[in-house]
């Protein structure tokens, strides 16, 4: 397939696929998530894979919906935005060169803390597209959820300085994907109304 054939089906055709085994998949999938851009390569976020079934049970249970999904998946990747600014900012200390410590600060001194957090969960989003991006070119099955309850998944992952904010339910094989859609085509609004053109 194709990039606009993948993105059509969400899917590729993983049966065709046997280049890499599915353990080898998902620590592509980490690596190549690892790598993900952000703003100031500040990276305000935690990617929790959890494939033990009684995690994800719970998890699902603390789902608002989608609950099947998540106890069928082979793999559950929980994506967290900080929550904790002063332990971030040790982070920022530690990580980031002096100029842009100084360019962080700066915005900082001049921002909410909410607005901060605002801006750094839009950076957890674009690593979240990277991931599902990823997923579907390594011929696995993702779904993204994102109707469900922080605290309780703080709770249930022992969580620190972090605040889960979406999944992405991933299946190996489409026979133990509960919304498989090879032959059900995308529909979506019309092209024109959506894709603008400035020549």
């Amino acid at each position: 397939m194709n990039q606009l054939e993948l993105n059509q089906t969400l899917q590729s055709n993983s049966k065709n696929d046997k280049s890499l085994t599915p353990d080898e998949k998902i620590e592509e999938l980490k690596r190549i998530l690892h790598l993900a851009p952000s703003s100031m390569n500040m990276q305000p976020w935690q990617f929790t894979f959890v494939k033990n079934k009684s995690v994800k049970h719970k998890l699902a249970l603390s789902s608002l919906d989608h609950a099947e999904k998540i106890n069928q998946a082979d793999v559950l990747i929980v994506f967290s935005v900080v929550e904790n600014l002063d332990s971030f900012q040790l982070v920022i200390e530690k990580e980031l060169p002096e100029g842009l410590q100084d360019l962080y600060n700066n915005i900082k001194n001049f921002t909410s803390e909410s607005d901060l957090k605002i801006w750094f969960s839009k950076q957890v989003y674009i690593a979240f597209s990277i991931a599902l991006g990823t997923a579907v070119s390594l011929g696995m099955h993702p779904t993204p959820i994102e109707n469900i309850k922080p605290e309780k998944y703080i709770e249930i992952l022992n969580m620190v300085d972090y605040k889960p904010i979406l999944t992405l339910a991933i299946n190996f094989e489409t026979e133990n994907d509960f919304f498989e859609s090879t032959n059900k085509p995308k529909t979506r609004r019309c092209f024109e109304d959506v894709i603008i053109n400035i020549n």
